[in-house]
């Protein structure tokens, strides 16, 4: 019965899952972000280590990009819209890095050792 209510909501759920990814692409090409750019590497450590570990270019861009849509939103603006075109919202930089941080915490945890960049206090 399970799968066939699964079976049954399966292309609702596409329908509205594939709406929702162009509705949050339409609000990021609005301020010139990408999907990487919300990950907050104050909130999670290893979002931190991951962008420890991307070259100092793609870095740079990702500050800049931040930056940009902070003032466009402080002014109430948006990009222009020949801008907005030019935007890649869902083009990845920071996932490969982070999966493999998390990989590494993982396996770190299953072998009983601490994290390098772990905040305890001794």
């Amino acid at each position: 019965m399970a799968r066939f209510l699964s079976k049954l909501t399966e292309p609702i759920w596409n329908w509205a899952s594939r709406r929702y990814q162009a509705a949050v692409a339409r609000e990021l090409k609005k301020y010139g972000l990408r999907f990487d750019d919300l990950y907050d590497e104050m909130y999670d450590l290893d979002v931190k280590e991951a962008l420890s570990r991307l070259p100092e270019s793609e870095v740079l861009a990702r500050n800049a990009r931040i930056k940009r849509a902070m003032d466009a939103s402080m002014k109430h603006e948006y990009l222009p819209k020949e801008l907005q075109a030019k935007q890649t919202p869902y083009q990845w930089y920071l996932q490969d890095a982070l999966d493999q941080v998390k990989q590494e915490r993982k396996e770190r945890i299953e072998l009983g050792s601490s994290l390098p960049y772990n905040r305890e206090i001794p």
